[in-house]
């Protein structure tokens, strides 16, 4: 039995819709169904990373942006925050140590360079991963530091060494390289060369925010991705995979949101509201963004996923997923008393949702980084399916869950209220 978080404690509440709330007029139903419509149109032809048609949708969402009046991030001039994957792929790689040749197996390059060419005299910073530590953590810390390094690795970690290749599956485009060497002993003089064939693929999260009035550098996010599916084989007739619920409907939101507080104008601490690309590929427009922050100045985030169905519990519920990792649920739940909606914890535990949505790599950065959705997860009949048209939404009680996602964040937004950090150490 799932415990009910938010209690309604006087008789009057009980039948006082979100939408009497002031100020929330500006979140409607026809303008959900626009802005729905639109991005889950045939058109969009579903949305794919990479495609044409992703671009078309990015467009949209940055003009809406645009409309709403909402700043550039860094002041870039530009909604679009674009970025590129690089695939490299592996030709050859040689070292010497100390005048020694080593084993090929022993030397792994994660670099965007065709030709690698580097030794002692080459600036490169060093550092020695050594027995006791966390191999895939130290290797990880190491290839986002914006640095060029070399790094020496002890030979007891030689049996999962080769592993460190898969920090070349997810590359973003950078001046930077760094290279593992399996070594007990940092030698004197080093050379290494290494060959790989680059491809890029570009793509572009979008990006606007509110600036706050007295906690500027303090960050809240509300978040969805906008990316789906895009065709596949026809069936009945239809090839499309519209996506309306994933995530068209999260994106909507986070527009909705946009507009909301941007009317409200009172936000202390700065609003960022991110439509991200590539989730469904491996979330790899979140990563690029959580890296464009100092997580330690996120105080929130609210990433929006399939919210266009009724929950397992009916209309006026949601459920936030990685519930007990933080108290920020219980700040929402607080902000909602006198409300009929109600957030509970997610219902599909064995599932993993907390890490299979765009909130988990901030949340994996110590951000009290949330999902909310109300898709039954369980039985949800059109997830993934060309059948996730618009038609299949419950629209009023969409438009409820963002007025309800808007009226929970008033105290962290104010900056009256900050969660607790996610207890990375925890985390699988």
């Amino acid at each position: 039995m799932i415990k009910k978080i938010t209690t309604v404690v006087l008789f009057f509440a009980v039948t006082t819709s979100v939408t009497a709330q002031k100020g929330l007029d500006v979140i409607n139903v026809k303008e959900v169904e626009r802005i729905e419509k639109t991005l889950a149109s045939d058109d969009m032809r579903g949305r794919k990373t990479f495609s044409p048609d992703i671009d078309r949708a990015a467009d949209f969402i940055a003009a809406e942006f645009k409309a709403i009046g909402l700043s550039t991030l860094n002041s870039s001039g530009s909604y679009r925050q674009e970025f590129a994957m690089v695939r490299p792929k592996f030709i050859s790689a040689a070292a010497i140590l100390d005048g020694q040749s080593i084993d090929q197996k022993s030397v792994i390059v994660v670099t965007c360079q065709p030709q690698l060419k580097l030794d002692q005299t080459s600036g490169y910073e060093t550092a020695f991963i050594k027995t006791g530590a966390n191999l895939q953590t130290e290797a990880r810390k190491y290839t986002r530091s914006n640095k060029n390094m070399i790094v020496w690795v002890e030979k007891s970690f030689a049996n999962s060494f080769g592993n460190l290749a898969r920090l070349k599956s997810s590359m973003f485009k950078t001046t930077t390289s760094v290279v593992f060497i399996l070594t007990d002993t940092a030698p004197a003089a080093y050379s290494v060369d290494a060959v790989h064939e680059i491809t890029e693929q570009k793509m572009a999260n979008v990006v606007g925010l509110i600036p706050g009035k007295s906690k500027v550098n303090e960050f809240v996010v509300f978040s969805g991705h906008y990316d789906h599916l895009g065709v596949g084989k026809p069936v009945d007739g239809d090839s499309i995979y519209n996506g309306a619920n994933d995530d068209a409907a999260g994106t909507t939101a986070v527009i909705m949101l946009a507009k909301y507080f941007k009317k409200q104008g009172n936000n202390e601490r700065t609003i960022v509201f991110a439509a991200f690309t590539a989730e469904e590929v491996g979330g790899f427009g979140s990563q690029y963004f959580s890296r464009q922050l100092e997580a330690d100045k996120v105080m929130a985030m609210f990433n929006i996923e399939m919210i266009g169905t009724e929950s397992k519990w009916g209309k006026n519920f949601a459920y936030i997923t990685g519930y007990e990792k933080t108290n920020m649920g219980e700040i929402l739940a607080k902000d909602l008393q006198g409300t009929a909606f109600t957030f509970y914890p997610d219902p599909y535990p064995s599932q993993q949702l907390f890490y299979r949505s765009d909130n988990a790599t901030l949340a994996r950065l110590g951000v009290p980084a949330h999902t909310i959705s109300t898709s039954k997860m369980d039985v949800e009949p059109h997830y993934h399916k060309l059948t996730d048209h618009v038609e299949t939404l419950d629209l009023v009680n969409m438009t409820e869950v963002i007025k309800a996602i808007a009226l929970s964040s008033k105290s962290i937004i104010a900056g009256k209220e900050t969660p607790e950090r996610v207890k990375v150490e925890e985390l699988r």
